[in-house]
């Protein structure tokens, strides 16, 4: 594959948590907040088998909620505040935490397809 030979290998993590290309590490992943590329601005990579699906948005929710809910009860237990105080306090910073965790998963989730050459409906023989 001319692939190997034109570009290093790229670790997956630093190359999607930072947005860049999976391939070259340097274009860019994203157009706009989610939304991928169609090809890299760098090294002309299609862009078009980056389907993360709802696997960033899993993570999020389980990340961000094992955060918030271990927060609330630890404040809780320690202060009792009333309801209004958990609305005014965590669900902005619920917001907040998923919306900035959001994108570099996606990244990181791209990333690791192109590393390991996902694709859909494919499976290994085995054999």
């Amino acid at each position: 594959m001319t692939d190997k030979a034109l570009y290093p290998p790229q670790n997956p993590v630093k190359a999607g948590l930072a947005g860049r290309c999976p391939r070259c590490g340097e274009g860019r992943l994203f157009t706009g907040f989610l939304k991928t590329a169609p090809r890299c601005t760098n090294c002309g990579l299609d862009l078009e088998f980056a389907d993360s699906g709802d696997g960033p948005a899993v993570f999020v929710i389980m990340l961000v909620g094992f955060v918030i809910v271990g927060l609330v009860l630890a404040v809780e237990l320690a202060y009792q505040p009333p309801i209004w105080v958990h609305l005014v306090v965590w669900l902005p910073l619920t917001a907040i935490l998923a919306l900035a965790i959001l994108r570099p998963l996606k990244g990181l989730m791209i990333a690791l397809q192109y590393r390991h050459n996902a694709q859909e409906g494919r499976l290994d023989d085995g054999a």
